[in-house]
């Protein structure tokens, strides 16, 4: 089959568009015919050296946001047939561990991850423990779910799992050209909430209010977080959406309203932070980790774009052999939305 391999880290990475052997299932596994796959930070942290707080043994195939056919079976699967439109969980849970067994796989003590130690999805085949596979609904196509699957769940368990959102609450989403960003927009709207975003620039902005944030804010300036209070009459705001990690994550903190809580799945911008505990106890916050998505946030993701409710926001598409092109396209930090390989 063709693939891209990672063979050396970098910025860029060295990259290599090249003939594999095609995978073969084990017991409980299949071999999905990948149709799309979403490119998302967590390539480009598998591609940087020490981008991940892990070793990604070289070479691989990235590609974690997959959506395609089942073209094979291993023995024991019984629940799918070759031919069934699938997206792919990322976080290959084991499915027996104490988490598991509670529908908890975020937490799964044996996780692996798609793309990064195990082969992934910029490739024409992927090899997935079927525990792992979600329907794809009628009317939900590949490249929808290969822009939500991943990005769009980390939102969903975010907003109606780590934290819930009511109506009538004050959220704050940072980064509204991000795929966690541009799908939080849409989840908390469609919950009820008022929604203040953030944009590096005017094009950004205005791509959260599209999205339906009430209000947008210029995350260059350094009063950013003075408007967010601005418009919320200085009272603050009850929920925080974010996933930069660094300097953004101590600067939303003055940001909440009493009670209000932070809710945060990343650390692109740093991994470090420092905050006053005063206020935070005085204040009654709470800082609340999220790490990828359980199996029903997945299923709810795809159930909410069959319905119409979450919509796909496709920058690109671009063919295996333009990988590289979409990774170089990433970094240059333009894009709104996201970007998408077509095998």
């Amino acid at each position: 089959m063709k693939a891209v391999q990672l063979l050396a880290h970098g910025s860029p990475g060295q990259f290599q568009y090249c003939d594999v052997a095609n995978p073969l299932p084990g017991p409980d596994e299949v071999i999905v015919r990948v149709k799309a796959c979403g490119l998302n930070r967590l390539d480009l942290w598998v591609e940087e050296p020490g981008g991940l707080p892990m070793k990604v043994e070289l070479p691989r195939i990235p590609g974690c946001e997959v959506a395609g056919e089942v073209e094979l079976l291993g023995a024991d699967v019984e629940q799918w047939r070759v031919g069934d439109r699938v997206a792919i969980q990322s976080n290959l849970f084991c499915g027996t561990c104490e988490y598991c067994l509670r529908g908890e796989e975020s937490i799964c003590l044996n996780s692996r991850l798609l793309g990064v130690d195990w082969d992934g999805g910029f490739a024409e085949l992927v090899r997935v423990p079927a525990r792992t596979l979600v329907t794809l609904l009628q009317g939900v196509s590949f490249e929808a779910s290969a822009a939500l699957s991943l990005a769009g769940s980390t939102a969903m368990h975010m907003l109606t799992d780590r934290v819930q959102v009511q109506e009538g609450d004050w959220v704050l989403v940072i980064g509204a050209s991000s795929g966690v960003g541009s799908s939080a927009i849409q989840i908390a709207k469609a919950l009820g909430a008022r929604i203040i975003t953030t944009g590096s620039t005017e094009q950004k902005r205005e791509f959260g209010l599209s999205l339906g944030a009430d209000h947008a804010v210029d995350s260059t300036s350094d009063k950013w977080p003075a408007e967010v209070r601005r418009i919320t009459d200085k009272t603050g705001v009850n929920v925080v959406v974010e996933h930069v990690g660094g300097e953004v994550l101590e600067k939303v903190f003055t940001c909440l309203a009493r009670g209000g809580k932070i809710v945060t799945c990343g650390a692109t911008a740093g991994r470090k932070v420092s905050f006053e505990v005063w206020p935070f106890f005085v204040k009654q916050h709470q800082l609340i980790g999220s790490y990828s998505r359980n199996h029903a946030d997945l299923s709810a993701t795809l159930q909410w774009v069959a319905e119409g409710r979450l919509k796909p926001v496709i920058h690109q598409v671009f063919p295996l052999q333009g990988t590289s092109n979409a990774y170089e396209m990433l970094r240059g930090r333009g894009v709104l939305g996201k970007l998408i390989v077509r095998p």
